[in-house]
């Protein structure tokens, strides 16, 4: 949709180097049928606060009467930086996420979005944990990780840490369907739609980094509730993994 302006972008090392180009493909993971074009982020947030310039509100409506399939990666970043960047109501903003949410594809849009989604800071927070409990009960993966990675960035706090948790109980990662397959080894090339570990991974993976986070900043209750909860057992080892290697918590108990 506005490849156009994306395209004299592109990293020179991403289009020149093709070690370069594989390493970032590798890094993000998307779908075979997802095109990366190779920009940095820096450059796309840009590019995001010229068109709210124009018309921030009509670039969002255009990528929602686009066909979703045929965009970029690039311009599913673009997209939510408009919503974040758009001067509207929580209603009018969280109508937006209705449409984009839907469309994540990947871990890299999903997390860019919510870290970016500073407003979620200032909202009424009863009314967007309304919006996330329908997200965290859906059968899709990405529309969950939202979920769970929004609710980590915003949520983690005594008032709400306890409903936080039970949610994350709540969720059944047998019924989640991916569009990505579990392969053993490293794929041989980027972008095979594959993970090395069981699906859905990437929730899976949400989950222990919403732990890991809660043990810094909670540790007693997270060590309970981790003890207590009715968890998968690869998530629990990979909250574990991902505690030690964070210098918040390597040298805390995990569990």
């Amino acid at each position: 949709m506005i490849e156009n302006m994306l395209l004299p972008h592109i990293s020179e090392r991403f289009r020149d180097e093709e070690y370069y180009r594989e390493g970032h493909l590798r890094i993000i993971n998307a779908l075979p049928c997802r095109r990366v074009l190779g920009l940095h982020l820096p450059e796309m947030k840009k590019i995001a606060q010229e068109l709210c310039r124009k018309d921030c509100k009509g670039y969002i409506r255009a990528f929602e009467e686009a066909e979703h399939n045929a965009l970029v990666y690039e311009e599913l970043l673009v997209w939510g930086f408009l919503i974040n960047k758009a001067r509207c109501t929580i209603e009018e903003r969280l109508a937006m996420l209705t449409c984009y949410v839907p469309v994540l594809d990947n871990w890299a849009v999903c997390d860019s979005y919510c870290a970016n989604a500073k407003w979620m800071a200032k909202s009424d927070k009863d009314v967007l944990w309304n919006f996330l409990d329908g997200w965290f009960a859906s059968r899709r993966e990405f529309e969950v990780r939202f979920a769970v990675v929004a609710a980590m960035s915003y949520f983690l706090s005594e008032e709400w840490i306890d409903r936080v948790f039970c949610r994350l109980d709540a969720i059944d990662f047998d019924a989640i369907q991916s569009e990505y397959r579990t392969a053993k080894g490293r794929p041989k090339v980027a972008q095979q739609g594959t993970v090395q570990g069981e699906r859905p991974y990437y929730v899976r993976m949400a989950v222990a980094w919403l732990l890991a986070t809660a043990l810094a900043k909670f540790p007693d209750v997270t060590r309970s509730y981790v003890r207590g909860g009715r968890l998968p057992q690869d998530v629990v080892n990979m909250y574990v993994r991902k505690a030690r290697e964070s210098f918040r918590t390597r040298n805390v108990a995990a569990l």
